[in-house]
């Protein structure tokens, strides 16, 4: 047996949250600016009572609505999330009641961010290939809004929250639709993306909300999300160009084999420098954080949708795809759909 991406769906909240909107509130903020470093217009953000596992349900049942036999085949939940309802218990259980799914499947969560989605992908097709299981339903949701401050320019232009679903499936087929899976971990560089406070290490106290203004004058507490954009910068241009060029050497190919290129979206600037770097033509570009911004783990799914809507009835594509970031952490490989 092999495993295979089938079907995908995508869910965000009903609030958008334009550059316009962002410079309304933030004079000093220019529109412009924004979009041409950032390449986003708009991105869509969770309600203040709004969780990251109820985004996940509404893309579950979005799935689920377009695809009813579905829920009978699933084996196994892997809900991929850094935004989890509680401490405990493990946000996919809770998903799975919310779903009425069987009670004779598993689930679980994984904390893993911008190279989530691959990674809940590799558990996927080794719980398959290993005939543990036959489907697997990976849910990607994050609401990385509630860690922002709003006056940090460097990370609120950036971030939107989603939800997205992904059936993978198995198929009595010689060949790989998902290749193996190429992974790393640099958890040197953790403190480059990080909530520094809320966690066991530093519990939330008097100084967790104690706002500081850095010399960029971005506005930020210890329970804010934090990112040290030129790290971030330069660990994607050192180490993703020898990943990208590892999964092509490791699977026999040349980027000349490949239909289409999805990264994680994380925004155009940080795209714009691996795409000159490997000189990948503009053509096999995949670029969706237009309308949607950085979506963090749901960012491949979300653009192999988009790919899977775009090409013609029995038209097979090849891409690559690759994550990375928050760990500091990297995943890809080669799909076919």
């Amino acid at each position: 047996m092999k495993s295979f991406i089938d079907k995908i769906e995508f869910f965000v909240p009903s609030n958008k949250l334009s550059n316009k909107m962002l410079a309304e509130v933030n004079p000093s903020w220019d529109v412009e600016k924004i979009y041409e470093k950032t390449g986003i217009k708009n991105r869509f953000i969770a309600n203040s009572n709004e969780t990251a596992t109820d985004l996940a349900v509404e893309a579950g049942k979005i799935f689920l609505q377009k695809y009813p036999e579905k829920k009978q085949e699933i084996d196994y939940l892997i809900f991929c999330t850094q935004s989890p309802d509680y401490f405990l218990p493990t946000s996919a259980c809770l998903i799975q009641d919310r779903l009425e799914l069987r009670t004779e499947i598993g689930a679980i969560d994984v904390n893993q961010g911008c190279s989530g989605f691959v990674y809940a992908l590799s558990l996927a097709k080794g719980m398959i290939e290993s005939n543990q299981v036959r489907n697997v339903l990976i849910i990607t949701a994050e609401t990385y809004s509630k860690y922002i401050n709003d006056k940090d320019k460097s990370v609120r232009t950036l971030f939107g929250d989603a939800a997205c679903c992904t059936f993978v499936n198995s198929r009595d087929i010689k060949e790989d639709y998902i290749s193996n899976i190429i992974h790393g971990t640099d958890g040197k560089g953790g403190e480059h993306l990080i909530v520094p406070h809320g966690g066991h290490k530093n519990p939330i106290d008097d100084t967790s909300y104690l706002e500081l203004e850095d010399d960029r004058k971005n506005v930020r507490s210890p329970a804010n999300l934090y990112m040290n954009g030129s790290a971030i910068m330069t660990f994607t241009l050192v180490k993703i160009p020898k990943v990208f060029n590892q999964i092509l050497q490791a699977n026999n190919m040349t980027i000349d084999d490949v239909d289409v290129v999805i990264f994680h979206q994380a925004n155009k600037f940080i795209l714009d420098g691996i795409q000159r770097k490997l000189k990948i033509p503009e053509c096999k570009m995949h670029r969706s954080y237009e309308n949607y911004g950085n979506t963090v783990s749901s960012t491949i799914p979300i653009g192999i949708k988009i790919e899977q809507d775009l090409k013609k009835d029995n038209e097979k594509k090849t891409a690559l795809i690759l994550g990375f970031g928050v760990g500091l952490s990297w995943a890809g490989t080669i799909i076919k759909f």
